[in-house]
């Protein structure tokens, strides 16, 4: 689906935020000619939208950023699309700093719950990619160029919300998850069942069954527990009516 009217940043922002993995672009540090080196890599991204990766020292990517911290990701929103080139897909360039925030390092692992096997290993680290710029192709002839301060949210304040979110992801699960279920088959018409909710940020919630990822978007964005809590009420009273709406042949 298009997301076409949207300005450029929060299309980027949102693509970021999707995402589950994204191309990695180092430069070889052993090369002279520093010659540029793709790799894939999977993705989060903290409240504002800089992305979050979580990286082996043995890697070359790794090694590579050790001597240049300059990057380029590639997010891919082109899924679906029967001509790819007509889909979404944004290059964010930025400078990849080793991140020690357990609260991010804990958002990365509840979206990719595998991640847990390796994550307290001396050799990996989280990096965040302090976004510079990017560069968005959103279909045929739909360019931009993008500076950090019209892609990123801004998330001041929002210290309450980082903090609470591992609670408020655990309660949701725990509590709700009848609600998330709705959301996920009503709101985002994703089958199957077991999803439960991953993560939330100031403009919505990740949802996860198995190996598939799916994001719902908030009405309006939040800056703490009790404001998420507003959001997720809401969309769960949403679910519900559409669950309850009698199927389309029935009516009229």
């Amino acid at each position: 689906m298009s997301d076409g009217t949207r300005p450029p940043g929060q299309q980027v922002r949102r693509l970021v935020r999707t995402a589950e993995r994204a191309g990695l672009a180092t430069l070889l540090a052993q090369d002279e000619a520093q010659a540029p080196y793709v790799s894939l890599v999977l993705a989060a991204s903290d409240y504002p939208g800089n992305p979050l990766l979580l990286l082996s020292d043995l890697a070359d990517h790794t090694k590579n950023l050790a001597a240049d911290r300059r990057v380029a990701l590639l997010f891919d929103g082109t899924a679906g699309w029967r001509d790819p080139l007509a889909g979404p897909r944004a290059s964010v360039l930025g400078r990849a700093e080793t991140c020690r925030d357990p609260h991010l390092e804990a958002r990365f692992v509840a979206r990719h719950p595998g991640a847990a096997v390796y994550a307290g290993f001396a050799d990996f680290h989280l990096y965040r990619v302090v976004v510079e710029r990017a560069h968005l192709v959103s279909g045929f002839g739909q360019i931009h160029w993008i500076d950090a301060h019209d892609l990123l949210f801004d998330a001041g304040g929002g210290t309450a919300l980082a903090a609470a979110e591992a609670e408020i992801v655990a309660h949701m699960n725990a509590e709700h998850e009848d609600a998330v279920q709705l959301i996920a088959e009503r709101l985002l018409d994703q089958p199957g069942e077991g999803w439960r909710l991953v993560g939330v940020d100031p403009e919505g919630a990740d949802l996860r069954c198995d190996a598939r990822l799916a994001r719902i978007a908030f009405d309006q964005p939040v800056r703490d527990a009790e404001g998420a809590r507003v959001e997720l009420v809401r969309l769960t009273k949403r679910a519900r009516r559409r669950a309850a709406a009698p199927p389309p042949h029935e009516t009229g």
